[in-house]
């Protein structure tokens, strides 16, 4: 038995979802008036999917679309139909009392032969959307519908954020909102615009705030229980249990809080990653740069920050890894401009990767809220997820194999450009992927089938790879080649032509539906000394001539950057490709600590950036490097760089730079 709230009864009537036999759900309801016995009606039949443990856990009525979304116990979320209109009333209602509907009849000692009978003159209707299985085996706890979205909660540490598309559910995202908060019981949105995760964790029940990352309340309660309330005002707190056949009242008074937060962090952690998504202007509110971070304490930030305002506004965050977050990549944006305006917003493929081999795709969609405190809202569609033991655990004749390294990590993105509709028989993207394990990755995504796979794979490097970047290649006559350069720990720079696997994996997919063994990438192109020790920046930009420059900087504090060109041979064989190096620069000890970030604003200008805290720009020419100015920034540990260029009145361009660490900086 369940009560569900339902927004078109009157205040005096509730419904009422019951399982029986055979997966069998009754939607009743239930009409009291003070003084009167209650009266039921039937109005509806439903028929939850055969598993072993076949009954509903919880339910809600939609507010508008006349649909009934519940979980069961075997973690499904379902969708019925639930017509409330005055014909079917009537024909529940006299099904209920058996045809008569005098008012001084008492219809008390009809209700059970007719539901027991009668029943059957509704029909039983099956789910018209199921997602089997999505909490896993644990059970749905609750559901809940707010601002036209759809929350699920479970027992697997976790609660869904979905919508509905037609009569279909869509799973957006999934939130996990603190490690070891396993079992999530229900959600309770504030006033204020909190979200209130309510829960046990071990034996503890707490309230966990969405909006501070943190515990507002904790009540050492034994975990666990499956009977209990939770009530809460400004000024008290109540939380009441069954225990041992007893009913325990737990009642507190609010106290005056002593804390004022001065500044709210973005994250728990240190940044490891930074991405600008684009700009937007919103009326009534200066222009703001939408970034994405990702930390250690396993989440991504899509954040908003004002040119002129020292405060970044978190718009939503991604709590879909289980590890630490230390790569972000940007796969274009679709339909508006990178810096587009107006009320269409900004909207892009985002990449993130880090600990325990994970990878995590999303669509972001950024549009102009001016009623909200950031003025932008942020939609997130989880499109597609990646891990290596998963990959493993799907390979035949798995026992005779070395299970993947659970260790690996991810350390640098890099979306592959140029992979069009037109040389490709099905719209693929093609992700780079630097790994700890020493290998170079390369993954497809299809978004409409949200699959992403491993395509490709080398080990040449037989140490960590630090960094990938990717760069297209336009010959003379048109000829195309996808040119990825990756970095390890042993100072070299390896540069490879994956035009051929890419093009091949391509075929692959789209004959076996998107199922393939990863191929080889081969051997490099070319592979440069270029520092001692590790390299942990990167950065490629092309040349009004054609060629292209490759900046890198290391742990030794030297900046690295080559000019090369691509020669493409005759014939069709992708091996025909060269690459000559026509210049190489080096700078030793332009930092003194590891350089972290570096960039070619220019073909004669180069910026570069320091755990030692300085941010350095500097001028490329035929004598080399020449420092021009030094900048001194206030993060520590700095981790990642990204820059840009905005073109001001009068056609004069001006650079932007953000940086991340143990904390967040935008510079000009």
């Amino acid at each position: 038995l369940s009560w569900a709230p339902h927004a078109g009864l009157p205040p005096s009537t509730t419904a009422l979802l019951t399982s029986g036999p055979d997966g069998e759900m009754l939607w009743l309801e239930v009409t009291h008036h003070p003084g009167q016995e209650p009266q039921v009606r039937l109005m509806g039949r439903y028929l939850l999917p055969t598993c072993k443990q076949r009954w509903h856990t919880c339910a809600a009525f939609l507010p508008q679309d006349g649909l009934l979304v519940c979980g069961d116990r075997r973690g499904s979320l379902l969708l019925f139909p639930c017509s409330s209109s005055p014909g079917r009333a009537a024909e529940s209602t006299s099904v209920i009392n058996g045809g008569t509907n005098s008012e001084g009849e008492d219809s008390s000692s009809k209700l059970k032969p007719s539901c027991l009978l009668c029943k059957e003159a509704l029909p039983l209707e099956a789910p018209v959307s199921m997602l089997f299985g999505l909490h896993g085996k644990t059970g749905v706890t609750s559901v809940a519908c707010h601002k036209g979205y759809i929350y699920s909660t479970g027992r697997d540490g976790v609660y869904r954020q979905l919508r509905l598309q037609g009569q279909q559910l869509e799973l957006l995202q999934k939130h996990r909102p603190c490690k070891g908060l396993q079992w999530i019981e229900e959600l309770r949105f504030t006033s204020d615009g909190d979200l209130l995760v309510l829960g046990f964790h071990a034996d503890n029940f707490v309230v966990w705030s969405s909006k501070t990352s943190g515990n507002l309340h904790c009540v050492p309660c034994g975990g666990g229980h499956r009977s209990w309330s939770y009530w809460s005002s400004p000024s008290a707190e109540a939380f009441a249990f069954i225990k041992c056949g007893d009913v325990m009242l737990y009642h507190r008074e609010a106290e005056p809080c002593e804390q004022q937060v001065l500044l709210a962090s973005l994250h728990g952690r240190e940044m490891a990653c930074v991405r600008r998504l684009g700009v937007m202007e919103v009326p009534g509110h200066t222009i703001l740069n939408i970034f994405v971070t990702g930390s250690e304490d396993t989440t991504a930030c899509v954040l908003a920050l004002g040119e002129h305002s020292r405060a970044a506004v978190p718009l939503t965050r991604l709590s879909d890894h289980i590890s630490s977050v230390r790569a972000l990549a940007l796969a274009g944006p679709a339909g508006p401009g990178d810096d587009s305006f107006g009320d269409k917003g900004l909207s892009t493929l985002l990449f993130s990767a880090g600990g325990r081999a994970q990878i995590s795709c999303y669509r972001l969609l950024c549009t102009g809220d001016p009623a909200s405190e950031s003025a932008v809202a942020c939609q997130v569609v989880h499109v597609a997820s990646h891990r290596l033991d998963e990959h493993w655990e799907q390979k035949k004749n798995r026992h005779k194999l070395v299970k993947m390294d659970p260790e690996t990590r991810y350390m640098s993105l890099s979306v592959v450009p140029g992979t069009s509709t037109e040389e490709l028989p099905t719209p693929w993207k093609f992700l780079a992927a630097a790994c700890s394990d020493g290998s170079v990755r390369v993954f497809g995504l299809l978004e409409a089938a949200r699959k992403l796979v491993l395509v490709a794979e080398s080990f040449h490097h037989q140490r960590c790879v630090l960094k990938v970047a990717t760069f297209l290649h336009t010959g003379p006559g048109g000829e195309r080649r996808h040119l990825l350069c990756s970095a390890a720990t042993d100072g070299s720079i390896a540069f490879w032509d994956i035009t051929s696997p890419i093009m091949d994996a391509a075929d692959a997919l789209h004959q076996a539906e998107g199922e393939m063994e990863p191929l080889a990438l081969g051997t490099p192109l070319l592979t440069i000394m270029a520092h001692s020790c590790g390299v942990n920046s990167l950065h490629v930009r092309e040349t009004p001539e054609g060629q292209y420059l490759v900046a890198s900087g290391s742990d030794d504090g030297s900046i690295h950057v080559c000019l090369l060109e691509v020669a493409l041979g005759r014939g069709e064989a992708v091996v025909g490709t060269c690459l000559h190096v026509l210049e190489r620069v080096a700078k030793p000890c332009a930092h003194a600590a590891h350089v972290t970030g570096i960039w070619m604003l220019r073909p004669d200008l180069l910026l570069s950036a320091s755990v030692d805290q300085r941010l350095m720009l500097w001028r490329r020419g035929p004598g080399g490097l020449e420092a021009l100015s030094t900048t001194f920034f206030h993060v520590p540990d700095l981790a990642e760089v990204d820059c840009w260029e905005v073109g001001e009145a009068g056609g004069d361009l001006h650079y932007y730079c953000v940086l991340c660490g143990k904390g967040l900086e935008m510079l000009r």
